[in-house]
C-alpha cells in the first residue's frame, strides 16, 4: 500500500511540474512589458529597469526559468547578496530560514511567492486565498444538488428502464450534457432573476458577501448562491444521473439481487440496503472528480452571475492582461486537480485491493 501511495504522490508531482514548465512557457512568449504594466506608461528608464531586475526580465529566459521555480518551491535556495538573481527578498517572501553553506548561501522553508499583481501590487497568493472562500461554498453547494438530483433520477431511470419516464430523463440529460455553462448562465440570469424575479426573490448577479445599503458593512446573502449553483450543477447532474443508471441496471442484473427478491424481502430493502449501496462505488469516484473541476473555479458562471470566486477573479485578470494573477490561478487549479485525485485514488485503494494490484 505504501509503495502503491508513494507512486500516485510521485504522478502528481510530474503532472504538476509539467504544468508549471508549460504555464510559465506559454506565458513568457507573450507580447507586453510586464514592468510598463507595473509602472504605467509615464515611467521612466530606472523605474522600468529596478521592475525588470525585480522581475528577473534583465536575466536568460532559463535563468528566469530556474528563479520561478525557486520561487514557487516550498524548500527555496537563495542567497544574502542583493546583487544576485536569487536574492532573499523580505519583502517578497515569507520564510524561516533553515541552514546556510557557503559564503552567502541560504536555504529556507516558505509559502510559494507567485509574484505581484500588475494592476493592485498585492501578492498573488493573498487575492487567491481572499476569493478561495466563494469558490469552495459554491463548489459545494453545486455539488450537493448534483449529487442528490443525479443520484435519484439515475435510480428511478433504471427502475423505469424503457419506459417514457426513462426516455424523458435520458433525453434531459443529454441536453444537461450538451448546452455549455456560459449559455444556461446567461438563461437562468435572465428568466429567473429578470423575467420572474417579483416571484423568485432573486437577482440576476450578485456573490456570497454584499454590502448592506444601510451601511452596516458585508453581510452573507445565501440567496445569491441559488442560481449559479443550480447552473453549475447542470452538467454533473446529467453525468452522476447516466452513470448512476447504468451502474444500477448492471447492479440489478446480479444473482444476488434476484436471491434476496426470492427471500420476500421488500423492493425498497433490496434496492436502498443491497443494489444502491453496490451501485454507488464508480458514482463516488466521479463525483470527487467533478468536485475537483468545480472547486477550481468556473470561469464563465462566475463571470456572468458576478460571483466573486477565482473564476471572476481570472476572467478580470485576463481582460487586464494581468500575467501573474492569470499564472498563479492555473497552478492553483491543476493543484486542486492533482491533490484530490491524489487522495481519490488512495481512498479508492483501500477500499478495493484490486487497484492496488492492477
Amino acid at each position: 500500500m505504501l509503495q502503491f501511495i508513494i507512486k500516485r504522490i510521485l504522478y502528481g508531482f510530474l503532472v504538476l511540474a509539467g504544468v508549471v514548465t508549460v504555464v510559465f512557457l506559454l506565458f513568457n512568449v507573450l507580447p507586453g512589458d510586464p514592468a510598463r504594466m507595473l509602472m504605467g506608461q509615464r515611467a521612466d528608464a530606472e523605474s522600468l529597469r529596478i521592475i525588470q531586475k525585480d522581475l528577473g526580465l534583465d536575466q536568460p529566459l532559463s535563468r528566469q526559468f530556474v528563479m520561478y521555480l525557486n520561487d514557487l518551491s516550498p524548500i527555496s535556495v537563495h542567497d544574502a547578496d542583493s546583487e544576485h538573481y536569487l536574492y532573499l527578498d523580505d519583502e517578497k517572501y515569507d520564510y524561516k530560514e533553515l541552514f546556510t553553506y557557503g559564503a552567502s548561501s541560504i536555504v529556507v522553508l516558505k509559502t510559494p511567492y507567485l509574484r505581484r499583481s500588475y494592476t493592485n501590487k498585492r501578492k498573488v497568493s493573498e487575492t487567491l486565498v481572499d476569493y478561495m472562500l466563494e469558490t469552495a461554498v459554491l463548489a459545494l453547494a453545486s455539488i450537493i444538488i448534483a449529487s442528490f438530483l443525479g443520484i435519484l433520477f439515475g435510480v428511478v431511470s433504471a427502475l423505469r428502464k424503457d419506459t417514457w419516464l426513462d426516455r424523458v430523463l435520458l433525453f434531459l440529460s443529454v441536453l444537461g450534457m450538451s448546452v455549455p455553462s456560459f449559455y444556461s448562465a446567461i438563461i437562468f440570469s435572465w428568466f429567473f432573476g429578470y423575467v420572474i424575479s417579483d416571484l423568485t426573490g432573486l437577482n440576476m448577479t450578485g456573490s456570497l458577501f454584499e454590502y448592506d445599503d444601510l451601511g452596516n458593512g458585508e453581510m452573507i446573502v445565501l440567496s445569491n448562491l441559488i442560481l449559479p449553483a443550480l447552473t453549475l450543477g447542470i452538467r454533473p447532474v446529467s453525468a452522476i444521473m447516466q452513470l448512476t443508471r447504468s451502474s444500477m441496471l448492471d447492479v440489478m442484473s446480479q444473482d444476488y439481487i434476484r436471491t434476496a427478491s426470492a427471500k420476500g424481502l421488500k423492493f425498497r430493502t433490496v434496492v436502498i440496503k443491497h443494489a444502491l449501496k453496490n451501485a454507488l462505488n464508480p458514482v463516488v469516484t466521479a463525483i470527487s472528480g467533478m468536485f475537483a473541476s468545480l472547486l477550481a473555479g468556473a470561469l464563465f458562471v462566475e463571470w456572468i452571475f458576478g460571483w466573486k470566486g477565482i473564476g471572476w477573479v481570472l476572467f478580470d485578470a485576463l481582460t487586464k492582461f494581468d500575467l501573474p494573477i492569470v499564472m498563479g490561478g492555473v497552478l492553483l487549479t491543476a493543484t486542486i486537480f492533482v491533490i484530490i485525485n491524489i487522495l481519490v485514488d488512495i481512498t479508492y485503494g483501500i477500499l478495493d485491493p484490486r487497484v492496488r494490484v492492477k
